[in-house]
């Protein structure tokens, strides 16, 4: 079968999120072909170039996120008329406060109207009592679509939105919005800076639509769109299955959403931007998994997140992220090359791992264990990691001075500061090789990698209770509360002392991992939802013979097809549909393309 795969900020790019996996799925479903959409993030993200793309990647068009040229399009009255009542309707639906949450019975969804955190969408998801989001009523999440698509084919006819979506007119309709009575709290205070700031942000996200992507010679030819994310890369696939019917699934292994809500502090927006901005990325998240025929989320804890925006249960399939573990292999199976007196942790030094709680609970455990080392092995992630590792060496100094066991001797600092790649982590898997027991820290931490790289290696492990943790190690380690020293002290202390509890912990968290975790379950468990969909879904193209009639195995096999048996050469006859986007695939080097105009490139 055709896969159309949507990413934004990641694969083919060599530099980008997600793109191992994908390459990873990529190369391990070799039997399908597969058309490649990238949204790139950055400049520099282009100008890195794209990963070597296996035979079977026959097309590859790229477009800008970071930047979108003045389309130059001018609109005539009627096309004025009908912007002006989508994007009306658009912002109305943003813009909507409890009352018109409640119209339909329900209890709607109200966040605060301060718009702090999680619950600052008024719109879309907000508290359930319990500070998790929630879904928003059917009227609502209709009006957004129905919006939605209503731009987006406003977009196809006329060539393009930006222009529209920077207009004053986009501006006058967001502020009317925002002064109609019943509109969110935070909305009706918002000033001329905060309506510029979220027109910008709305402009940016919707450039999608004014991509040339969605037709019969594009996402539109496929018989299955692969979104790899949420947010711009699922708004493709939505408009690919509105356009063309072609059937959505969306794979989250960190949930748009919730990132959203943690980067919108209340230091980095004014209250209303903050409110009118989490009404619409909750609205899009409603509405993308209101129509994916399937979604995978990679945790329980990102299921959660989709099962409170909406999300059918029917149609979730966790989907664990593939890991190689070959590399871990000679480690995982000799467990007795560790230190037994030595704690490791291994990641990015950034303030969410909490290395402050570590040392302090470090200092308890030599309290207890005076022989007990701990290696902290990582590179600092970015300006903000640079100034946390300056930090904690500060901290560390302070709590453990130099020891030395003489009066001659040179002195020793009980923990080290590592990199990967250095005389004493020359790679990933000597870095846990060094110690008994692997330590997680975290107050943060989506799907935690780096606790299963210590499974696959066999090893103990001591970790906080954050986003999946649990549900990675199942019973094979020891999970403590996150911020709390002693707890984290007392747990590594039990496994130093005993060497056959982690012998047994580590071996069952290895087996854990193998039968959980690798490459080949990944592959394996999206090969079998691709099979899924398309079987429940009808074919939409139809290749003919010489005769004109229709040509059996020119689809999936798992679509039903009608017709004679044989025949000569085919003839493909696509359905009716947008054939606005044109354009003839050639080899060139990846070029940026602009909105409308989307650069192809076939390999």
């Amino acid at each position: 079968m055709r896969i159309g795969l949507v990413t934004e900020g990641g694969y083919p790019y060599v530099g980008g999120d997600a793109g191992l996996w994908c390459d990873r799925l990529v190369r391990g479903l070799g039997q399908h072909e597969f058309d490649l959409y990238a949204l790139s993030r950055t400049r520099r993200q282009e100008d890195e170039g794209w990963l070597p793309l296996p035979p079977h990647v026959s097309r590859v068009r790229t477009a800008p996120l970071w930047t979108a040229d003045e389309d130059g399009i001018t609109y005539g009255r009627r096309a004025r008329r009908r912007f002006a009542e989508c994007y009306g309707e658009f912002v109305g639906v943003l813009c909507a406060g409890p009352a018109a949450d409640g119209a339909d019975g329900s209890n709607g969804v109200s966040g605060s109207n301060s718009a702090g955190g999680a619950n600052a969408a008024d719109g879309v998801v907000g508290s359930d009592g319990a500070g998790g989001p929630r879904a928003v009523p059917d009227s609502l999440t209709d009006r957004f679509g129905n919006a939605l698509h209503g731009l987006a084919e406003l977009a196809r006819d006329e060539g393009g939105l930006a222009g529209a979506l920077r207009s004053d007119t986009a501006v006058r309709a967001l502020e009317r919005a925002c002064r109609t009575p019943g509109a969110l709290g935070a909305a009706r205070e918002v000033r001329v800076p905060d309506l510029l700031a979220v027109a910008a942000h709305l402009e940016r996200a919707l450039r999608p639509l004014s991509l040339d992507w969605y037709g019969d010679d594009g996402l539109g030819a496929a018989d299955l769109c692969h979104a790899t994310a949420g947010g711009p890369a699922a708004l493709a696939g939505l408009l690919a299955g509105h356009f063309s019917g072609v059937p959505l699934l969306v794979t989250e292994y960190g949930v748009q959403l919730r990132a959203h809500y943690l980067a919108a502090g209340p230091d980095e927006a004014a209250p209303a931007v903050r409110a009118l901005l989490a009404a619409f990325h909750g609205r899009l998240a409603a509405e993308v998994y209101r129509r994916a025929a399937i979604i995978t989320p990679g945790n329980a804890h990102a299921r959660r997140w989709q099962e409170r925006c909406g999300a059918d249960r029917a149609r979730i399939r966790t989907v664990h992220p593939g890991m190689a573990s070959a590399r871990f292999t000679e480690v995982g199976e000799a467990p007795d090359r560790a230190d037994p007196d030595t704690l490791v942790w291994v990641g990015r030094i950034e303030p969410a791992k909490d290395l402050v709680s570590l040392l302090h609970a470090f200092a308890e455990v030599r309290k207890e264990e005076p022989k007990a080392r701990l290696r902290i092995v990582g590179a600092p992630a970015g300006p903000e990691g640079e100034a946390y590792l300056g930090h904690c060496r500060a901290l560390a100094a302070q709590l453990f001075p130099d020891e030395a066991e003489g009066a001659h001797a040179v002195g020793d600092n009980p923990v080290c500061f590592d990199e990967i790649g250095g005389p004493e982590a020359p790679t990933l898997a000597d870095a846990y090789a060094s110690g008994a027991v692997v330590v997680l820290s975290s107050v943060v931490e989506g799907f935690p990698v780096g606790l299963v790289e210590a499974m696959f290696c066999g090893r103990a492990t001591v970790s906080t209770d954050v986003g999946a943790v649990v549900e990675a190690i199942g019973g094979t380690g020891l999970v403590v509360p996150p911020r709390n020293p002693r707890a984290l002290a007392e747990a590594c202390v039990a496994l130093l002392r005993d060497p056959e509890r982690r012998e047994r912990l580590g071996a069952a968290a290895r087996a854990r991992a193998l039968e959980l975790f690798t490459v080949e379950q990944n592959i394996a468990a999206f090969r079998s939802i691709y099979l899924e969909i398309v079987s429940h879904c009808p074919v939409r193209r139809v290749v003919l013979d010489e005769a004109g009639e229709p040509l059996p195995f020119a689809v999936p096999a798992e679509a039903h097809v009608p017709g004679r048996w044989t025949g000569p050469m085919p003839r493909v006859a696509h359905r009716a549909g947008p054939g606005w986007a044109l354009g003839t695939a050639l080899r060139p080097a990846p070029v940026r393309a602009t909105p409308l105009t989307a650069t192809e490139g076939a390999l």
